[in-house]
């Protein structure tokens, strides 16, 4: 295995990126601004919604910087999309976890990238006691039999992007009215548990500690975002040697709404 390099990762869902990039921002902001003063090796980006013309020519000025992408669109026009801007060639790019079902959706691209593999996921949303939940269901199913193809692997590995599961109480402010809602059903938390007990490991969550948040994604309605009243859903899950390299995490929560551009944050991870 090539020796450990200093690494920082990023995961974010962009809500839509051509919306991210112009309609959402102002000539010194959104997120093209936040593209060019970010300090990210590796960005994984999720609901992207466009194919992948539309994509490069959004992030064009970027590219021209000399970051690299690789992404993986969704059959469903609209919807879905994943990608991963690397300031590194790929080595490798791999669409789909390996079911058929979901290799068109656009929900998970992986790249050998800066000596690891990192994967971008995007896990549905889901919608409890109905065929979209079970759906949900499978492709949890299709994403834990990849990550543990990964793990038994030689090389160290990243898979980040928008799960849609908040795993403990924690990671929701209102996690009380939620318990019978997707995104907090016991057998999605249960699924991360596992995932976790397989040797994976939440870097956010083994840096900060049992404490609430940080979260990383707020309704755009009401004063969720003012208040704080979050859901934590955008994580970082890591093999144990990238583990003990996490050094520092956190999310880059906007200072004020007007300045969102996606109603989720970056979370970003540094690695020694």
């Amino acid at each position: 295995m090539a020796s450990p390099q200093t690494l920082t990762v990023s995961t974010i869902n962009v809500n839509g990126i051509r919306a991210a990039c112009k309609e959402r921002s102002t000539e010194n902001l959104g997120m093209l601004a936040w593209l060019k003063e970010t300090r990210a090796d590796v960005i994984c980006l999720q609901e992207t919604r466009c194919d992948e013309d539309q994509l490069a020519a959004t992030l064009e000025p970027v590219l021209a910087d000399g970051w690299h992408l690789a992404s993986a669109t969704s059959e469903r026009k609209g919807r879905n999309g994943v990608a991963v801007l690397s300031r590194t060639p790929f080595d490798d790019i791999r669409i789909g976890c390996g079911v058929e079902e979901f290799e068109t959706h656009g929900r998970w691209i992986e790249v050998d990238t800066a000596d690891i593999t990192v994967a971008s996921v995007y896990v549905p949303t889901g919608e409890a006691q109905t065929e979209r939940q079970l759906e949900k269901e499978r492709f949890m199913a299709a994403v834990g039999a990849r990550m543990a193809q990964l793990r038994a692997g030689d090389r160290e590995a990243l898979v980040c992007g928008d799960w849609n599961i908040g795993h403990t109480s924690n990671d929701i402010k209102n996690w009380k009215g939620n318990v019978k809602k997707a995104g907090f059903l016991p057998e999605e938390r249960q699924w991360v548990s596992g995932l976790l007990a397989a040797g994976w490991v939440d870097a956010v969550r083994h840096l900060h500690g049992d404490v609430p948040g940080p979260y990383s994604w707020w309704s755009w309605r009401g004063k969720a975002f003012d208040n704080d009243a979050g859901w934590r859903i955008d994580y970082h899950l890591v093999t144990p040697g990238l583990a003990e390299r996490a050094v520092a995490a956190g999310t880059e929560r906007p200072e004020a709404y007007a300045l969102r551009w996606s109603d989720h944050a970056p979370v970003t991870v540094e690695f020694s």
